[in-house]
Parts: structure tokens; sequence; C-alpha cells
């Protein structure tokens, strides 16, 4: 098995599930699925209200979910129904009290977990192919199981975000996860490379270039606790009216605001400095542009009221442009070194 080729596919999927979850973040899909890890009870989830409605003489399984006086109900064991209902059959789910059916949000959040599973699914195909370098490079085989349990574990992250009915912290934390994993796949596909280049060693670049890193992490989560505030005025004012979404936005907006200052400023200067002294780190410019186009969005939500799609693109641009400093910060971290794992 091509370990290189495993890594980048895996890569990819963990980018695919951050599109996903912010699709879902979108289209307010995130408790289309109020169990975990099954659907309503279910490994493939309902199309239709009528799927979770109770019916007599129907044969139930245990585990399954139906909505029955707003409330879900878990069936205990498995059962063939009578004429009548009866409370005897059933438990409470007492996870929550979220009993809604919305065929669309299901399936957005069930494809969601779907995407999830084949990036797990990857990772533990990664980890079997790391054995390869055990004797070249342990950390490799090492990395890439422990790549598999942060799976494991960003998927428990979910279920708890579920359980907690979207509680913010939760989410900012499930996302500065995937943050964590597609740092530690970008460590292992460098590290795996067959052809370093030639970049020369800087300190000062380095230094700065994690403070540059550490940067886009903090306005991650900033940009989560706005996106709190703007959940929570539709709450208050409604899907239409987008106008009103950032009236008054206290104190996160603003310091969200003026770090995009501090990253533009800061990433410029690293480019001036890596083009006059010819440092050969020519991914600063991609890193430039992706805070250009990020900024934008940025602006578009607040002037021109939210367009389509502009708040999960918005997302998905930051954790593009974190795996791209990610990456930049090893070329200059190995600058000068020799790996020998290839």
């Amino acid at each position: 098995m091509n370990y290189r080729k495993i890594a980048k596919v895996s890569l990819l999927l963990v980018y695919l599930v951050i599109i996903a979850g912010a699709v879902v973040r979108m289209t307010g899909s995130g408790m289309g699925c109020p169990d975990w890890p099954k659907c309503f009870g279910y490994y493939i989830p309902p199309t239709e209200i009528a799927d979770l409605e109770w019916k007599p003489n129907h044969d139930y399984e245990a585990g399954q979910v139906i909505i029955r006086e707003q409330s879900l109900q878990v069936a205990a064991r498995d059962f063939h129904s009578g004429e009548t209902y009866d409370e005897g059959q059933w438990n409470a789910y007492t996870r929550h009290d979220y009993a809604e059916f919305n065929v669309f949000h299901t399936w957005t959040e069930f494809l969601n977990r779907l995407m999830g599973a084949l990036a797990g699914l990857a990772t533990l195909l990664l980890a079997v192919a790391s054995f390869s370098y055990w004797k070249r490079d342990k950390f490799v085989t090492l990395a890439s199981c422990f790549v598999v349990l942060a799976m494991g574990f960003q998927a428990w992250l979910g279920a708890t975000v579920v359980y907690s009915v979207l509680a913010p912290a939760k989410i900012t934390v499930h996302m500065l996860m995937a943050l964590a994993i597609v740092a530690i796949l970008l460590l292992l596909i460098y590290r795996t490379s067959k052809a370093q280049k030639d970049h020369k060693k800087d300190t000062l670049l380095r230094n700065l270039l994690i403070l540059a890193l550490g940067l886009t992490v903090v306005q991650v989560v900033l940009g989560t606790q706005v996106r709190q505030l703007v959940d929570q005025r539709i709450d208050l004012v409604g899907e239409e009216a987008k106008a009103l979404w950032l009236n008054d936005p206290g104190i996160s907006f603003y310091i969200h605001r003026s770090f995009s200052i501090l990253v533009v400023l800061l990433n410029s200067y690293l480019a001036y400095r890596i083009f006059k002294l010819k440092l050969g780190f020519d991914k600063i410019k991609w890193v430039l542009g992706l805070i250009v186009v990020e900024i934008l969005t940025g602006i578009a939500m607040v002037y021109l009221d939210f367009p389509f799609a502009s708040q999960p693109l918005h997302l998905v641009l930051a954790s593009l442009l974190f795996g791209l400093q990610f990456y930049l910060v090893l070329e200059v971290v190995y600058a000068g070194r020799n790996l020998k794992t290839s």
C-alpha cells in the first residue's frame, strides 16, 4: 500500500468532513439526527415522518425511535405492537428533549456522519500501512495509530455535541480537534516525502510563522463565538431579518475583526521577508491569497447581509488557511534537515 497516497486521501476526507460540518451548521441541520451513532434508531435514516409514528401491528426492534406527543420514545426490546400503544414497551429518550423531524436536516446530518465514517476508515487503513515505516521511522507508525484514536475521540465529541443540543463550547472543541487531526496528517505527509525542498533556515521566520498560525487558531475560536451570537439572533429575529443579525454584535466580533488586521500585517511581513531574503517558501503566496478571500467573505457577511453560503465558506477557508500555514511551518522547521524516511 502506498502510505503517502492513503495519507493524502485521509486528509482530503477530513477536509470534506469539515465542509460537510459547515453545511450542517449553515442549514441548521445539527439536530437532524437526535441520537448517535444511529439516526432515529436507524442505520439508514427515515425519509418521512410516517416512519417515526407509532403503528399498530408492527414489528419494532430494540433501540428504534419514534416521536410521540412531542417526545422521543425508544423501543425497550424487540416486539410486535398491538392495537393500542403500550407505554411499557418504550423508554423515554433522556439525553435531551429535542423531538423534531425534518427530512432535509436529517439527511444532511446523516451524510456528514457518513463522511466522518469514511474518514475514520481511511485513517485506519493509514495506520495499517504505516507499519512499513516501523524500522525506518517509528514516529510515523505511532503517529498514524494516534490519528485513529484521535478520529475516535472526534466521533465521541460529535456525540457530545448532539447530546448537548449543539452547545457552542462543544462545537468549538469539535472544530479544534478537526484542525489537530489535519495538522497530524500534514506532518505525516511531509515527514514521508521523498523530496524535501532546499529551503534556507531562518529562525525569526520560523517564530513568526508559528505566531501567525496561533493567530489563525485564535481567529477560529473567536469566529465560533461570533457564529454563536448570530445563531442567537436568528432565534430572536428570524431567518429573513439578516440585516439585524449583527446589530450590537458584542466584544467578540470586534476582537475578531481587529485580529484580522493583525493577521494581514503579520503575514504580509512574512511574505516580504521570504521574498527579500530569497528563502524559497513560496506557499506564502497561497497563504496571502486565502487571507484575502477570507476577509472578503467576512466583509460580505457584515455589509451584504450574509450572502448564500458565505458562512460555511468563511469557516472552510479558515481551515484551509490553517492547513497551509501549518505545512509552511513544517517547511521552515525542517529547513536544512535531511529526512531519511523513504
